[in-house]
């Protein structure tokens, strides 16, 4: 583990604890529409000014990321936190517990320390590069499944952004070409959830053909620490400019990626 990431994760644990405190005692409130089928609750906003409070005080040099108040300090910086203060903000807002609290840390944009905190489940990952991965105190491990027949998969929610009708159109498409060859598929709301099960085996992939970093910046160190491949659709190692974000067993990465660049050149 390298000085950053052994002094920031402590930072990031607190947080996740002051997150999950808010999300555990308060009702969603008052649903504000952010774009179309896009929103956010009034614990959305609570959520984040508590931990942006928190993370000024203890890494005031610090720049800030933010789903919902987008960028504080430098942009350019080494360092950058990353915060979705309501991963799964549908979810969250009609009860469903597959939502959480998702935060990383990215050193010139590759996620070094990640912590995410699913307060309805009773579960906290985290991870530091070089540490590995771990549930509480208990240490994790992605999926050693290497047959795409025997593998359960999670996709990302469909498009609700411009040009969403043809985005879809692939979604549905890409979701029939796996339904045929895989155990399982499942659309769990969150791509938090999505990585974290990847990094305990829960699940042996994701397919998520979106990159937010405030979604993604934690789940994608906590998959690669506990083993997992995580790429761009291309297959090229995942970075923040990235247009997707797939997360798999090792033995799975490239025939996954292999099946996503067919369907593109179909589309």
């Amino acid at each position: 583990m390298s000085d950053v990431s052994e002094s920031l994760l402590p930072v990031a644990l607190r947080a996740a604890g002051i997150a999950g405190d808010l999300m555990r005692t308060r009702a969603p409130g008052l649903v504000t529409v952010k774009g179309d089928r896009d929103m956010a609750t009034e614990v959305d906003y609570a959520v984040e000014r508590a931990v942006r409070e928190h993370l000024r005080e203890s890494t005031p040099d610090i720049a800030i990321l933010g789903e919902e108040e987008g960028m504080t300090g430098d942009a350019g910086s080494e360092l950058v936190w990353a915060v979705d203060p309501v991963d799964g903000t549908a979810n969250f807002a009609r009860g469903i517990p597959l939502c959480g609290f998702s935060l990383g840390l990215l050193r010139r944009g590759r996620p070094v320390v990640g912590v995410i905190d699913l307060p309805f489940l009773g579960t906290r990952y985290h991870a530091a590069e070089g540490a590995g991965a771990h549930v509480g105190d208990r240490r994790i491990h992605a999926s050693a499944t290497t047959d795409l027949k025997e593998a359960v998969i999670s996709m990302g929610d469909y498009s609700v952004d411009e040009d969403a009708a043809a985005k879809n159109r692939f979604r549905v498409s890409l979701a029939e070409r796996f339904a045929a060859g895989v155990q399982r598929i499942r659309m769990l709301g969150s791509a938090a959830i999505d990585l974290a099960w990847v990094a305990e085996g829960r699940l042996d992939a994701c397919v998520i053909l979106s990159n937010k970093p405030w979604d993604t910046a934690a789940g994608v160190v906590i998959a690669r620490e506990a083993g997992a491949m995580v790429t761009d659709e291309d297959g090229t190692d995942h970075a923040f400019e990235s247009g997707a974000t797939i997360g798999a067993a090792p033995a799975l990465s490239a025939e996954i990626v292999g099946i996503i660049r067919e369907m593109r050149a179909r589309s």
